[in-house]
């Protein structure tokens, strides 16, 4: 629980971080990595507690960054299913790199597919399409992918090792 709450604590203070480039500081997915990592390393549940809360929680406390309606609803289902189904596939798959990877993309995929129904929902056909889609879930989000698909890896494989496992205990 304590590890779950350092990155929902992650995911509240990335965006700070990143915020400051504006031109690149949103794309980056800044909540992403730390709901991401914590499902691979907290389990399912609490990946998907963690997502779920860190962007309504950040929506509420900074007055609206994200905005609440639908962006911060949105995100709150779309970073659930990562950190739900980062910790499920890196459970049901040996821990090793390319299973890691597997694991990350098949999350990144769910989550992002979770983000357009739940869109898709709050908006209907006429404020959401598939162009808008593509755009939000794959184009805009770029950088952010290519962090994702670099750094969650990298940190995985350091905090599943066993040294670091004893230090964690």
């Amino acid at each position: 629980m304590v590890i779950a709450a350092l990155f929902l604590a992650l995911a509240y203070l990335m965006p700070f971080l990143t915020g400051q480039i504006p031109e690149i500081g949103s794309m980056l997915c800044p909540m992403h990595l730390p709901v991401l990592i914590c499902g691979f390393i907290c389990g399912p549940v609490w990946g998907a507690v963690v997502g779920f809360i860190a962007p309504l929680f950040r929506s509420l406390l900074t007055g609206g960054f994200p905005p609440l309606f639908p962006t911060a609803v949105c995100m709150a289902f779309e970073l659930a299913a990562y950190g739900a189904v980062a910790g499920v596939m890196h459970k049901l798959l040996p821990r090793k790199r390319a299973f890691i990877y597997c694991s990350l993309l098949t999350a990144m995929i769910a989550g992002r597919i979770v983000w357009g129904i739940v869109m898709f929902v709050c908006l209907g056909t006429g404020g959401f399409t598939f162009a808008a889609f593509l755009a939000g879930a794959v184009t805009g989000a770029i950088p952010g992918i290519i962090a994702q698909i670099i750094l969650v890896p990298a940190i995985v494989m350091l905090l599943d090792n066993p040294k670091i496992l004893k230090l964690r205990d």
